[in-house]
Parts: C-alpha cells; sequence; structure tokens
C-alpha cells in the first residue's frame, strides 16, 4: 500500500513539473507579478480583488498558452540542445497534435476576453499583445532571423506592466510607462548573459542569439552595457513619486547585477554568464518587490 501510494505521488510530481514546464509556469508567473506591479505604481485608482484577480489570471493564462506555443513550435530545434531536449513535446512526454493549438487559442482567446469583460479594452489590449509578441513576433518571426530578436521579443514583458497599469487608468501614467521601459530594457541582458552560458548549443541548433553572431567577448560587453540603460532606467521612478522600498530594491539590484555583468565582461565565460542571469533575476525581483511594499505602505 504505502509502496503504491509512493508511486502515485511520484507519478503525479512528475506529471505536474511537466505541465508547470510545458506552460512554462515559471516565466509567466513572473510575468504576472510585472503585470500586479503596473497596476500598483499607478496612482488613481484601487481595484477590488475581483478586478485584481481577473488582471492576475489573464496575464498567467495568456503567458501560458504563449509558452506552451513557443515549445510546440520550437520542439524540432529544442531536441538539439542539452537545455532544452528534455521539454514536453521535444522529449515526447507528450504528443504534439492540433488539438494542443485549439486549447492555446482558447486560453488566449478566454484570458483576453476576461479582461475586457471585468477590467477595460485597452488593459485587454496588453494582455494579447503580450502573447502575440512573444508567440508570434519572437518566436515565429525574429528567434531564427535576428541576434536582436529578444530585444523586440522582449516586448512581451512591457505589455503586461502595460496592462497592470491599464486596469487602473486606461490613459498610462509615467509610472507605469516607466517600469515598462525597464522590463523592455531588463530581458536583453537578462537573457544574452544565459544565451553566452549556451553559445555552443545555440550554434549547434542554427539559432543567432547574440553570443553566436558577434562572439561571447563582445556580447559580454553589450550585456555590461545593456546592464548599465537597465540601471539607469530603474531609477527614473525616484523623480515620479517613487518611495524608498522601491528605491533601495532597485538601487541594491541594480549594483548587484551590475558587479556580476562587469565581471561577464571581464572574463567572459560559462561561470560568470550564469552569475550574472541570477543577478538579474534577483535585480527584477528586488525592484518589484520594492514596488509592492511602497504600494501598501502608502
Amino acid at each position: 500500500m504505502t509502496t503504491t501510494s509512493s508511486i502515485a505521488g511520484t507519478s503525479f510530481q512528475i506529471r505536474a513539473r511537466t505541465i508547470a514546464g510545458l506552460f512554462k509556469l515559471r516565466i509567466g508567473s513572473l510575468i504576472m507579478i510585472t503585470a500586479l506591479a503596473g497596476m500598483v505604481v499607478t496612482p488613481g485608482g484601487d481595484l477590488g480583488w475581483t478586478e485584481r484577480m481577473v488582471l492576475a489570471l489573464s496575464v498567467l493564462v495568456a503567458s501560458a498558452s504563449a509558452g506552451a506555443f513557443n515549445q510546440y513550435y520550437e520542439r524540432d530545434s529544442d531536441r538539439l540542445m542539452v537545455r532544452t531536449r528534455e521539454r514536453a513535446f521535444a522529449s515526447g512526454a507528450v504528443a504534439a497534435g492540433p488539438g494542443w493549438l485549439w486549447l492555446m487559442a482558447a486560453m488566449l482567446a478566454g484570458s483576453v476576453a476576461a479582461a475586457a469583460w471585468v477590467l477595460n479594452p485597452v488593459s485587454a489590449l496588453f494582455v494579447f499583445l503580450g502573447a502575440f509578441f512573444y508567440a508570434c513576433v519572437y518566436t515565429v518571426w525574429l528567434k531564427r532571423r535576428s541576434a536582436w530578436n529578444i530585444v523586440i521579443g522582449g516586448l512581451a514583458g512591457s505589455f503586461a506592466v502595460l496592462a497592470g497599469a491599464a486596469a487602473v487608468d486606461p490613459a498610462i501614467g509615467p509610472q507605469g510607462l516607466i517600469l515598462a521601459l525597464v522590463l523592455l530594457l531588463w530581458t536583453p541582458p537578462h537573457f544574452w548573459s544565459l544565451a553566452i552560458a549556451y553559445q555552443r548549443e545555440y550554434g549547434a541548433a542554427g539559432i543567432p542569439m547574440l553570443p553566436v553572431v558577434v562572439g561571447i567577448p563582445r556580447a559580454a560587453r553589450i550585456v555590461l552595457l545593456s546592464t548599465i540603460a537597465l540601471v539607469l532606467a530603474s531609477l527614473l521612478p525616484m523623480f515620479h513619486g517613487a518611495g524608498p522600498a522601491y528605491l533601495a530594491g532597485a538601487a541594491i539590484g541594480g549594483v548587484y547585477f551590475l558587479i556580476k555583468a562587469r565581471a561577464l565582461d571581464r572574463k567572459p565565460d560559462r561561470g560568470t554568464a550564469i552569475g550574472s542571469f541570477l543577478a538579474s533575476l534577483l535585480q527584477l525581483s528586488l525592484l518589484l518587490a520594492g514596488a509592492c511594499v511602497d504600494a501598501l505602505l502608502k
């Protein structure tokens, strides 16, 4: 009995991890938090719990649909990379078929419809654009064509911020726009750091990520320069009413990211690239946490 229960529990955990990976729920959760951050930094209104829940779930489900489409579309190239070959569609753990495309479309349509009904059409438009840019603009049109794919694809995260800001006020003010800019500038050094660590795999898969096209040393220098631009932009909210918690999070996270990006520039290898990648996650986490704390203290 105990053995059977243990096996069943293990099987459930495996299935749960497979589904979470298929829909990229970890990334989706981060995007959802950026939408909520866009909401809390926007003055002029206070959404009820129903509106907040719809905003969070619509962004999360739309992001999940785009993440699943990304894996569906790239399942052949994913098999060529160690980092991605165990993904659900690439490994065969989940059989690819047109039914999945219908499910993804239904998830996106439901998310946009819910946002339009409970929030407003402007917020719903940004929910749609976030998923569209990741699934179509980045995955289908740019990823295999341009080394700057992630720069334009990074708009997906910015649109999530704008969805949150528009949920409060469709006439988006400077607070929401600046945070959207921060997300746009954050994505390239975050992803290029990871791409440096896996440069050979991207090259073998024929994907023109920046380190593949310009080489690792030059890509590392671009990561440093783009990190500087990010940190400067992240401090702009101090001129638009940002509180001490946000400024502390932005400053501490920004300095740490700069230290790691500088280390990558000085010694561009896999270890420093992973360090820069992880620092980018900490920087964004501290910044968003600070914005939320400030909102709670008001």
